[in-house]
């Protein structure tokens, strides 16, 4: 009994159950059968739709025509307002109100036609109807809307397929139109949550002036931030207004023009600090001989005023200004001086000018130009005086040595290590007869023997003369005699110097002095020499 019991009450609940479910899906068919009722079949000629929410849930055949020539992307309510924007700019604005009033009518923004909006159980029903006028184009026949609706998705694949973003706003700001790439872009910075909507996200803030219609405004560089990104993307938006009051907006991207200027700039700004610490004064002149960049240093060696610089002066106003601070040697004349003005750019332009300035003033400047490849020409001005005067000082104690050589009664002969003649007096060129200052060659240690063989009696100090002066190391000074041709005897003074260098001296014996002389079979009087000193 206990378990009839039990299988009769599972059979009742199994029947409770089935009822509830047909009686809910009648309710349903129902409600949905009321909602299809709301398109009656003398409304198939004109566009009505039933939404829930974004979702639709029907729609005449021409309804679904025109829902087919809007956006491919988003929800089927943001393709429909996309489509709808141009001739009803305040529909997105007016439907927001369509769940408290119940119904609203949007007229057209030509005044041929109106949108009418239906709320009723959580749907709402769009129907268009279109005012009646004698201006009304004739109907289209097959074929002419065949080939309007092929050039309508020629021209949407174009869009669509277009990388840069392409936008249409009214003058209020409002969008009507844009193509995927706006879409895109619009989409990455809503966020999830918000895809779908109509009308997109303002992706690019442009300021009133810039997107005033009407007016034809220059490019305007604008910033992206998009979630999740730390670069910026960075566009060059241009206008082109049109004839019904709207604007149609082009993107181009601009990051890599961006990276370009930027790197530019920095290299600019590094090339300004270099110029700027530089001691030799910069001057560029443009191709029309206008002062574009100059440094602190010009400044400082010209003595020109800051302000007439700035003031971006030519070339030749330049050198007079110079002229007159008497920072440019004095010509005996103007007129030449004038010519040596347009011989210095002549020779500034083709990269060969080099001259050094002695002005009044005791300093002295080296002047160099250098041309550039797009026509521009730049001086450098260095103070040279620093090194002028020790030139001079070098040169001057030079000439003081060559001086007290000359002096000297010997005749004097320096060698460098390796060799060469560096050296000798006015002893020398008088005892020898040649003067080796005279000669565009250098005189070797085997040349001066040479002549020195050809004016003396035979002797082996001239092999050891030779091996001296090569020998590296520590050397020790000797001495020796020898004959020349006229019979005249010749004390020979050989002394290494520092650096390897060696000084040979020769000097006239008199009679008295004069010691025996070894003949030339006798060995070398190098190593006699070196045990005598030892």
């Amino acid at each position: 009994m206990l378990y009839a019991f039990y299988a009769a009450v599972l059979i009742m609940a199994a029947f409770l159950i089935a009822l509830a479910v047909l009686l809910a899906y009648g309710m349903i068919a129902q409600h949905r059968a009321r909602r299809i009722r709301w398109i009656s079949g003398t409304e198939q000629d004109r566009p009505v739709f039933l939404f829930e929410n974004e979702t639709l849930l029907d729609a005449t055949s021409s309804g679904r025509q025109l829902l087919e020539t809007g956006p491919r992307t988003g929800s089927a309510w943001a393709r429909l307002a996309g489509v709808l924007s141009p001739q009803f700019p305040e529909l997105a604005a007016r439907m927001r109100d369509l769940a408290d009033l119940g119904e609203i009518t949007v007229p057209a923004a030509d005044g041929q036609g109106r949108l009418v909006a239906t709320w009723q159980d959580g749907v709402a029903r769009i129907s268009l109807d279109t005012a009646a006028s004698d201006n009304d184009p004739p109907a289209l026949d097959r074929h002419s809307l065949s080939a309007l609706t092929e050039e309508v998705e020629t021209l949407r694949a174009n869009f669509d397929h277009t990388p840069h973003p392409i936008w249409r706003e009214t003058s209020e700001g409002a969008i009507t139109w844009c193509n995927a790439a706006y879409l895109d872009l619009a989409d990455g910075i809503a966020g999830s949550g918000d895809l779908g909507s109509w009308p997109p996200v303002r992706v690019f803030d442009l300021s009133p002036s810039d997107s005033a219609v009407g007016v034809a405004a220059a490019p305007q560089r604008v910033p992206v931030s998009i979630p999740g990104q730390t670069t910026r993307h960075w566009f060059d938006v241009t206008t082109v207004p049109l004839d019904n009051g709207q604007s149609i907006f082009v993107a181009i991207p601009a990051d890599a023009l961006v990276r370009a200027e930027t790197a530019l700039e920095e290299f600019v700004t590094t090339l300004t600090k270099t110029f700027a610490s530089l001691p030799i004064g910069l001057a560029i002149f443009d191709r029309s001989r206008r002062l574009a960049v100059f440094n602190p240093a010009l400044l400082d060696l010209t003595v020109l005023p800051a302000d007439f610089l700035i003031s971006k002066p030519s070339l030749s106003v330049f050198l007079d200004r110079l002229r007159e601070a008497r920072m440019i040697p004095e010509p005996k004349d103007y007129r030449s001086w004038r010519q040596q003005l347009a011989d210095l750019e002549a020779a500034a332009q083709n990269g060969t000018y080099e001259e050094t300035w002695t002005l009044p003033t005791g300093q002295t400047y080296r002047v160099t130009g250098r041309p550039h490849p797009d026509g521009a020409v730049a001086l450098l001005f260095e103070d040279i005086s620093s090194e002028m005067s020790a030139t001079r000082r070098f040169r001057a104690e030079l000439e003081a040595g060559q001086a007290v050589l000359d002096a000297l009664p010997q005749g004097v002969a320096v060698f460098t290590s390796s060799g060469v003649l560096s050296m000798s007096n006015a002893g020398y060129a008088d005892l020898w007869g040649n003067d080796p200052s005279t000669s565009l060659s250098d005189v070797t240690i085997s040349d001066a023997i040479g002549r020195w063989r050809d004016h003396a009696a035979p002797t082996p100090i001239w092999d050891d003369l030779r091996a001296f002066v090569a020998q590296p190391g520590h050397r020790q000074a000797w001495s020796a005699q020898l004959s020349l041709l006229n019979g005249q005897r010749l004390s020979c003074e050989v002394t290494p110097l520092a650096l390897g260098a060696t000084m040979i001296s020769f000097q006239l014996v008199r009679a008295d002095t004069v010691q025996p002389v070894a003949p030339a079979s006798e060995p070398s009087v190098l190593p006699q020499v070196a045990e005598a000193k030892a």
